[in-house]
């Protein structure tokens, strides 16, 4: 289930003249790390959601708004920042995770747009948001997220695939009657063929990088579904707080593991 460090990387992905080419990239390189991250945090976004609301009784409206904010100032520090500053990026996508459940959420329980729907509309969103950024930039390699502009598109395209994620996770789940335990199934199974389709049929790698992207979020929110619903519910009733809280630990884990690895870097240099 895990996708190898070289799967963005192609030969006319990064300059040969320079070996700085991704000196002010914004993004962390693939590796194994980036993914695991990645995917504990798409499943901290769906039970974190769950915990507001109903742990803390917040209720969904205010949990939105309350997270709209924090959101907003996290990446407010993301945009300043200058380089990749591991703490900055991943505490960004965090709070993007929980935003993007968040408004599927409200589509779905407050506005009554049924699961379906909200995955066509999050799938159209997300290929106008590509249209528009490679029409601009002429290109969607994060190797190059190293100006204000391309950083834009590329946190409005996460937005986009976590709200997305969301939908489709859950109407696979609940919509289609499919189950967490299958959905979560599916969804790995769907990471591999891609994985297996950059490696044997040579896809594209940028096109391979984000349908894995896109997959991982429907795979978190059905694993964190999984292991956080009642068992009545087909979950294994660990709880939402449980499951925030280790996987919350393993993020800031891994996160101190990416830091030291940039500062050994820098040091070398």
């Amino acid at each position: 289930m895990s996708i190898s460090p070289q799967l963005l990387v192609s030969e006319n992905s990064l300059s040969k003249s320079s070996k700085y080419a991704n000196m002010f990239n914004k993004v962390p390189q693939i590796t194994l790390v980036f993914w695991l991250i990645k995917m504990m945090s798409t499943t901290v976004g769906e039970t974190a959601a769950d915990f507001m609301i109903f742990n803390f009784k917040l209720g969904l409206p205010v949990t939105s708004l309350i997270m709209t904010v924090l959101f907003s100032i996290v990446l407010v520090i993301q945009l300043k920042a200058k380089d990749y500053i591991p703490w900055k990026y991943w505490l960004t996508v965090v709070f993007v995770s929980i935003l993007g459940t968040l408004i599927t959420d409200n589509m779905t329980d407050n506005l009554g747009i049924p699961l379906s729907y909200s995955t066509i509309g999050f799938s159209i969103i997300l290929a106008v948001v590509f249209a528009i950024w490679y029409a601009r930039e002429k290109t969607l390699s994060i190797h190059h997220i190293d100006t204000f502009a391309r950083e834009l598109f590329y946190w409005t395209a996460i937005l986009a695939t976590f709200a997305l994620g969301t939908a489709a996770g859950d109407w696979f789940a609940e919509g289609l009657s499919i189950g967490y335990q299958n959905s979560t199934l599916i969804f790995a199974i769907g990471i591999a063929l891609i994985t297996g389709g950059f490696y044997v049929l040579k896809l594209n790698a940028v096109l391979c990088f984000w349908l894995a992207y896109i997959l991982t979020r429907p795979l978190g929110a059905a694993l964190g579904d999984w292991l956080s619903q009642p068992i009545k519910n087909g979950g294994l009733d660990l709880g939402v707080t449980s499951i925030s809280v280790v996987f919350l630990l393993m993020i800031v884990g891994l996160v101190g593991y990416e830091t030291y690895k940039k500062s050994r870097r820098i040091g070398r240099n």
